[in-house]
Parts: structure tokens; C-alpha cells; sequence
């Protein structure tokens, strides 16, 4: 089947690529000249395992095409999934006007059916919205439909995710569409044997918001326990352990840390917040995993504060700057809380994350980038952790001790084992469990 995918972020770049590996035609669109320049030359715009490895097949295979045109996009595919940013306003609704657009001029350049899907996350009942817009813009009484798809991808494991997902969600109002959706996720749904769910549009809709915030009020309730654990001695490790062996709840985002970023939670909770004060039901519960959120990472700033006392000229050590392992997002990460910060009280910042350097030096530019961990914490005062990659844990305790002028971790993401920090003469820092006094 001919496919068409407008956007190529995360989503719509791998939902292009996805289609493609799975044997249909797809023809990906943007309106980022550039981007779309560098996807002809086989140069990825983000950093995701796998993804280029399958784009490039697709490419040479003849499956998976890129354009700046709207116009050619809509001829060439019956189905077009709109994958386009719905960013946050200053008010924490989401910004509708890129999946507006889409769907105007997919209207003005449409001749016979199509089915608009949405894929971008949106708000509830945005499809009766899109079904207004295109009804203005179509030049002829041309049928259509609107369908809802939303995404449940993991920036870092999204091309697993994708052949593997969890379930396929699927809002539909007519028998054409569902048959359309169908036989696209066949062999997805046949390959890997997960539940196919149809169900009407706003509940497809409601679905994504409902998923995205539960996970992140799971993060917050485990990190507001942590604060209780270092309060009364207990671990939050273990505490975790526990509550996470319970088959109801599950281990799953029960890991206490600096808190959530990315581009998906925080956006989704503000929409969410926004979309109930608007319905007349305040969520409150998630404002408060919006707070807690918040305070995980002036807590965890307080903590370097009272270890260091006074900041000024002290050199921090950055290790990671991505929102989580295995993506370059730095969108609503922690480093875009601490290194302002920091920088505002005059302390010297050494930077390293190999993967997110590039973006984060985008609104970052001149701060010290370093390749090399150690060399990153040459002459440190302190090691702040701010990401989970694995070759921080791997790192040699011994030489990192030496290369640091004081042997002091502040670790956001509970990666060590305190006692064990100790024991090579670190004062440690985490999340939820008794800090850890370097043994002379």
C-alpha cells in the first residue's frame, strides 16, 4: 500500500521508515527544506538505534521517499498519517496549528478519497476539528475520513517498540478506514501477536494523554517515596524491589531519579491538565506529579550545594545531557535545569554526553564538551549525573577518583552502589538512599 507520512520527528520518521521494513510504499514529508535535504543524502536528523541502518535499506529498496511537497504527498498515498509537533504553548495547551495546517492543504490538494490519521499526539476530539478544516478547504464534495493512531514509542528502544509495540490503537468511524488500518498493521500485528484495538476516535485520542501521564504520575509517586527513604533510612532500591514484584503494578518507571523530561511527558501532562480545566474536571493529581517532578531537581541541587557550600569557580563535571540513555533529545531534560543554574552561580562546567552534545551546544553554545569521561572530570570538584548511559557505570572508580581534585558524585540517576562508593573513597550522593561518607 502507498503511504504517506507528514512529519519526520521521532514519530512520523520512524513510522516512515517502520511502513517501509514491513513491505509498503512510503513517501515521508516535511517543510524543513534541510531536514528533508539531509534524509535524501541518507543523513539521519536524529539519533535513534537502528534507524538509519532501516532508512537506508528502504531508500536503496525503493520503498521510502522524502519531499518538501504536501501536494505530491496527497497524490501519492490514499492513507496520510499526520506526524507533525504539537508543542506546548505558554499556557500548556498544545499547539494545534501544524496538524491544522495539514490537514487545510491536504484538503485544497485532494481529488479522490483519503484517510487523514492522526499520529501526532493531540487533544481529545481535535478529529471533529480536522473533519471542520477540511470541509472549508476542499474544492469539490470529495469524501474523506479521520482516524485516530496514536504512538506509544520509547525514544532510545522506538525501532523495537515499533515492530514489537505493546498494542495498536485505532480510532475509527467507518468500515473504509478500519479496513485501510488493518491492512497496513497486518504484518506488525501477525509478526508480533500484540492486541489490535478499535475503538471511536476520542477514545483513541484520550488514550495517549491517559498512558503518557499515568507513566509519569508512576515516576513522581516513586520519587516522592524516595524523598520519604532518605528521610527515614530506608532504600529505595529495595522499597521499589518490593512494590514493583506486585503483578498490579509492575517494576516498570518505578526507578527514582532527577525526574521526567523529553518531549512526550511533560508536554502531555500540561495538555492533559489544560484539556480537563477546560472539560471542568481540574486533574489535580497531575499537577502534582508536575511539582514533584520539579523539586526532584532542586533537591537534588540543594544537595550540591550544601556538599560544596559555595559554587562559585567550583568545576562541575556534567555526565549526560539527553533526557534518558540512547537518544539525542534534550528537550525538558535535567541538564537544561543545572546547567543554567550553575552557570548563574559562577561554577566552571565540564560537559559530557556524545550523542546530545550537538543539540544541547545548539542552545548551549561555548560551554567545555568533552568525548572522554575521565577528561571530562579532570580536576572536578563534583560529578553530576544527569543521564543514564551505560558507559558511565562502567567507568573505572579507581581513576576516576584520581582525575577528580575531590571525590564527590552527585548521581541523579542511582547508578552505583553507595556502600560501594564508599568503599573506594567517594562521598555519593543519590536518589532515595543514605549518603554514602568516603572511607579513609
Amino acid at each position: 500500500m502507498n503511504i504517506t507520512v507528514v512529519g519526520t520527528g521521532y514519530v512520523g520518521l520512524v513510522s516512515g521508515a517502520t511502513f517501509s521494513e514491513i513491505g509498503h510504499n512510503v513517501m515521508c514529508i516535511d517543510n524543513d527544506d534541510k531536514k528533508v535535504a539531509m534524509l535524501k543524502r541518507l543523513e539521519m536528523p536524529i539519533y535513534e538505534e537502528g534507524l538509519d541502518e532501516i532508512v537506508r535499506k528502504n531508500v536503496k529498496a525503493g520503498r521510502l521517499h522524502f519531499s518538501n511537497c504536501i501536494k505530491e504527498g496527497t497524490e501519492f498515498a490514499e492513507v496520510i498519517f499526520i506526524a507533525v509537533g504539537t508543542p506546548p504553548m505558554s499556557t500548556g495547551e498544545a499547539n494545534m496549528s501544524y496538524v491544522e495546517r495539514v490537514g487545510r492543504e491536504v484538503a485544497e490538494n485532494m481529488t479522490s478519497y483519503r484517510l487523514l490519521v492522526e499520529k501526532s499526539t493531540v487533544i481529545v476530539n481535535t478529529n471533529e476539528q480536522l473533519k471542520r478544516t477540511m470541509t472549508k478547504y476542499l474544492k469539490n464534495d470529495i469524501p474523506f475520513d479521520i482516524a485516530s493512531n496514536p504512538e506509544f514509542l520509547r525514544e532510545g528502544t522506538a525501532i523495537k517498540d515499533a515492530f514489537n509495540p505493546d498494542r495498536i490503537v485505532v480510532g475509527i468511524e467507518s468500515n473504509r478506514a478500519a479496513r485501510l488500518l488493518k491492512e497496513i498493521y497486518e504484518p506488525i500485528v501477525k509478526k508480533s501477536g500484540c492486541p489490535y484495538l478499535e475503538m471511536n476516535i476520542a477514545s483513541a485520542e484520550l488514550t495517549k494523554h491517559a498512558s503518557n501521564s499515568f507513566l509519569a504520575m508512576k515516576i513522581s509517586f516513586i520519587n516522592a517515596v524516595s524523598r520519604i527513604c532518605e528521610i527515614t533510612g530506608a532504600d529505595i532500591g529495595q522499597v521499589a524491589h518490593g512494590v514493583g514484584l506486585d503483578k498490579r503494578i509492575g517494576p516498570q518507571f518505578l526507578s527514582a531519579g532527577v525526574g521526567y523530561g523529553g518531549s512526550c511527558f511533560p508536554k502531555d501532562v500540561d495538555a492533559f491538565i489544560r484539556m480537563g480545566d477546560e472539560c471542568g474536571y481540574s486533574l489535580n493529581i497531575l499537577k502534582e506529579v508536575q511539582r514533584i517532578n520539579a523539586s526532584q531537581r532542586e533537591h537534588l541541587m540543594r544537595k550540591l550545594q550544601q556538599e560544596l557550600w559555595v559554587l562559585e569557580d567550583k568545576t562541575i563535571a556534567i555526565f549526560g545531557l539527553a533526557f534518558k540513555a540512547g537518544t539525542d533529545d534534550v528537550r525538558e531534560s535535567p541538564s537544561l535545569y543545572f546547567v543554567p543554574k550553575l552557570l548563574e552561580k559562577k561554577a566552571k562546567l565540564r560537559l559530557w554526553d556524545p550523542i546530545a552534545k550537538g543539540k544541547f551546544d545548539q542552545d548551549h553554545p561555548g560551554l567545555h564538551y568533552f568525548d572522554n569521561l575521565m577528561e571530562c572530570a579532570d580536576g572536578a570538584d563534583a560529578v553530576l549525573i544527569l543521564t543514564d548511559w551505560p558507559e558511565i557505570k562502567q567507568l573505572d572508580l579507581d581513576q576516576l577518583k584520581k582525575n577528580m581534585k575531590c571525590p564527590i558524585i552527585m548521581d541523579g540517576r542511582n547508578l552505583f552502589d553507595p556502600k560501594t562508593m564508599a568503599g573506594k573513597g567517594f562521598t555519593y550522593h543519590c536518589i532515595g538512599k543514605k549518603q554514602a561518607v568516603a572511607m579513609k
